[in-house]
C-alpha cells in the first residue's frame, strides 16, 4: 500500500487545524472565572473544541487511503505549529530546549518517512 500525496495533504492540514485549536483553548482557559456560566459563554473554548474537531475529521480522511505508519507520525507538525503560534499569540519564549525537541520530531518523521522505501 502507498500512501497518496491528497491523504498527507489532510493530515498535514489536521495537524495545523489542531494546532490553532490549542490556541483558542488556551485564550479560553484564561477567561474562565469559578462561575459554571463562563464555561458555557466562552466563544473561545468553543471555536478551539470546533478546531480540534475539525482537525479529526481531517485526519480521519487522510488516513483512510494512506499508510497509518506514515502519517500519523505527522501528527506531531502540530507541535511545531503550536511553538509558533504560542510565540506570537502569547509571547512565549523560545528555547534552546524547545529547539532540540522540534529537531527530533523533525528527525522522527524523516526517519519513519524512510523506512516506506
Amino acid at each position: 500500500m502507498t500512501t497518496p500525496f491528497s491523504s498527507i495533504l489532510l493530515v498535514f492540514a489536521a495537524a495545523f487545524v489542531g494546532s490553532f485549536g490549542s490556541v483558542f483553548l488556551k485564550a479560553g482557559a484564561g477567561r474562565l472565572h469559578r462561575n459554571p456560566l463562563t464555561l458555557l459563554l466562552n466563544w473561545r473554548l468553543a471555536v478551539g473544541v470546533a478546531l480540534f474537531v475539525a482537525s479529526s475529521l481531517l485526519f480521519i480522511a487522510g488516513i483512510r487511503r494512506g499508510e497509518l505508519t506514515i502519517l500519523y507520525p505527522m501528527v506531531s507538525l502540530g507541535y511545531i505549529f503550536t511553538l509558533l503560534w504560542s510565540r506570537l499569540f502569547f509571547g512565549e519564549p523560545f528555547t534552546r530546549n524547545k529547539f532540540f525537541g522540534l529537531g527530533l520530531i523533525l528527525a522522527g518523521i524523516v526517519l519513519l518517512s524512510l523506512g516506506n522505501r
